[in-house]
C-alpha cells in the first residue's frame, strides 16, 4: 500500500501579486489565492500566457519575489512551486 503524500499546510490569502517574466519584463497582476512554504495557487486573467518559469512578488518591483515553476493549470488558476 502506497503511503499517502502529505500536503504542506496552505494559508488562504486572496492577496494581490505580480508575475514577472524572465529578465524582469511583462509584469502582470494576479491574485495569490493560497500559499505554503513550497508553492502557491494563483489566478490570472489569461493563464495561457504564463510561461513555465516566472517570478511571483507581492510588489511591482521585479527585484523582489520568488522564482517559480508552473506545475498545473486549470481555467484561470495555476499552481506554482518555488524554486531556487
Amino acid at each position: 500500500m502506497a503511503a499517502a503524500k502529505k500536503r504542506e499546510a496552505r494559508k488562504s490569502l486572496q492577496q494581490p501579486g505580480w508575475i514577472t517574466l524572465e529578465g524582469g519584463f511583462a509584469v502582470r497582476p494576479c491574485v495569490v489565492r493560497d500559499m505554503s512554504s513550497s508553492g502557491a495557487k494563483i489566478t490570472i486573467d489569461d493563464p495561457n500566457t504564463l510561461p513555465g518559469k516566472l517570478r511571483l512578488a507581492f510588489s511591482r518591483d521585479a527585484r523582489t519575489g520568488r522564482n517559480c515553476e508552473v506545475v498545473w493549470r486549470r481555467g484561470t488558476s495555476a499552481g506554482v512551486k518555488f524554486v531556487r
